[in-house]
């Protein structure tokens, strides 16, 4: 069976996927971020900039794409968002804004999708944004704002995202790391 032909189903992130998705989010930085940011860039962002953030997991607003392969099920994919001010980072990264928003007034943040490269351009990140997109119109949320890396900037413009401005975010290894603040409103929440 071809990889394309293989499907996948969404859930929410547990805390037993937390190694799993460590091991994801590294192979799809380093897979397919490559012809976006140098080696320096990525080197200096994994981990902080570019990482897991565990309190999504905690608050369920983490999604995991899994395929089924052989005997097992396999996570080839993940994002999330929140009702936190954190725009993006992981655990680790130095700007933490654990305040929860108010949905009459603030945007819900997309946060930390990663494809594993050899699943990238199969759909996976569009149906992980529309979870996540339900879910947080679900908790009143009807506008929505990202940190996208520039590797993900085709695919939140396709989905109805614009640019409000890009950020160099500087690295602990001196480089800086460009990313791309994204904004939508969602008609079906206006009234």
């Amino acid at each position: 069976m071809q990889k394309s032909a293989i499907p996948f189903s969404l859930r929410l992130a547990t805390s037993a996927d937390i190694p799993a998705l460590h091991s994801l989010i590294e192979a799809s930085v380093r897979g397919l971020q490559k012809n976006d940011y140098t080696l320096e860039q990525i080197d200096g962002a994994l981990g902080t900039v570019l990482g897991l953030d565990t309190q999504l997991v905690a608050d369920k607003t983490y999604f995991v794409a899994e395929a089924k392969a052989a005997c097992a099920r396999i996570i080839v994919g993940c994002g999330g968002w929140s009702n936190r001010k954190t725009l993006f980072g992981s655990d680790h990264a130095p700007v933490r804004e654990p305040e929860f928003l108010d949905p009459a007034t603030d945007a819900a943040k997309i946060r930390a999708f990663f494809i594993h490269p050899d699943w990238a351009r199969r759909g996976l990140g569009s149906k992980i944004l529309e979870a996540c997109e339900s879910a947080a119109r679900v908790a009143g949320f009807s506008r929505f704002e990202m940190g996208a890396t520039l590797t993900g900037v085709p695919l939140y413009l396709q989905r109805g995202y614009h640019v409000l401005e890009r950020i160099e975010v500087p690295l602990r290894n001196g480089a800086a790391l460009p990313i791309v603040r994204m904004a939508k409103s969602d008609p079906v929440g206006i009234s």
